[in-house]
């Protein structure tokens, strides 16, 4: 979801963008307003999520599932170690990922004894010294898992926050990598945005295709081939928006009520219920179970006659799934409330 000013802001300026009698859409990458305008994207994504001097922020395209290859290619030599902590779906692909790229990928924690419902206990998991680097997954979009604390570690620490980047304030600089798909709280798919700190720069293996190199992209301000523009424009109407609504201090504040108000109407029902352990649950996709799994389909199609949409859970978890990111304000949220209220009273 995108929020309503932003989308309100760009189809004012959609036809005629900064009086130039073109859009956005039409412009060159290489022309000084748009040059201007990723550099003020930029500028505001590291005053919004306090990005130090000594990280380089890159706007690429690819995905997060593009930076599971690049990173290891990034970071290691084929043969090299490198450390990944298990929390599912999105995790798994990360780690396959390394595996195709030749390294040994030591997986420090992995929660499939509870089914991905949990995250590691903070400190109960040994990194090994010699890896290049720990990945994580700091939530994880199709289970509702998230991590309710930084890992500790002496290594390089890289965390796909594709779902949680900006939800709240973080601390970068515990950082090594930080890489995100813009889709869901910075604009529309087609943009990801890499931070890396300058030390982890310039060790990319020979092969490594320079548009994915960082080094190579930071030097090239992110135009070493045509970016995605209207995905970097997107962002920096979205990055305004945040420090006009209060920074990322007041959407945490928004988020977690939204959050905590959605996790209530489910623990308070004998009708629905959330299988994620309580210490580890998402601000950002809480899923939920109904007790009769053979309502699902009632449940989604009354719910989309009542404007909600994409609730159904991921194939490999089933049930249903509301993802609450930066723009779904709590009137949303309280309207699903509402009707699974009246859903539950009708078919309980």
């Amino acid at each position: 979801m995108i929020p309503l000013e932003v989308l309100e802001t760009a189809r004012k300026e959609l036809t005629d963008w900064r009086s130039s009698g073109m859009s956005v859409l039409e412009v060159s990458h290489r022309g000084k307003d748009f040059v201007e305008c990723a550099a003020e994207a930029e500028a505001a994504f590291r005053r919004v999520l306090g990005v130090p001097d000594n990280y380089k922020v890159l706007f690429l395209q690819g995905g997060a599932s593009a930076q599971f290859e690049f990173i290891p290619m990034n970071l290691a030599a084929p043969c090299d170690t490198a450390a990944y902590i298990n929390t599912g779906q999105w995790s798994k692909k990360a780690i396959a990922a390394a595996k195709r790229q030749g390294l040994e990928s030591i997986i420090v924690a992995d929660e499939a004894a509870s089914s991905y419902t949990t995250v590691p206990a903070a400190g109960s998991f040994e990194v090994p010294a010699d890896a290049k680097y720990l990945h994580y997954t700091p939530n994880e979009t199709i289970g509702g898992v998230e991590f309710g604390y930084v890992p500790q570690t002496s290594v390089p620490l890289v965390a796909d926050f594709s779902s949680t980047i900006a939800s709240r304030p973080i601390d970068v600089s515990k950082f090594g990598v930080i890489y995100a798909g813009a889709q869901k709280n910075l604009g529309p798919a087609g943009l990801t945005v890499v931070v890396v700190r300058d030390d982890l720069l310039g060790t990319a293996r020979p092969e490594t295709p320079a548009v994915f190199n960082w080094k190579t992209q930071a030097e090239a301000d992110s135009m070493l081939n045509t970016p995605p523009t209207f995905g970097i424009y997107l962002l920096g109407l979205i990055l305004r928006w945040i420090e006009e609504t209060g920074g990322l201090t007041a959407m945490a504040d928004r988020n977690l009520a939204k959050a905590n108000a959605l996790y209530k109407a489910i623990d308070s029902s004998d009708f629905y219920s959330n299988p994620v352990a309580a210490d580890a649950r998402s601000w950002m996709n809480i899923p939920f179970i109904l007790a009769d799994s053979s309502l699902d389909q009632l449940f989604l199609s009354e719910a989309k006659e009542a404007g909600l949409v994409n609730l159904k859970g991921h194939r490999s978890v089933g049930g249903m799934r509301a993802s609450i990111y930066n723009a779904m304000p709590i009137a949303g949220v309280e309207c699903l409330i509402d009707f699974m209220n009246d859903f539950e009273k009708e078919h309980a």
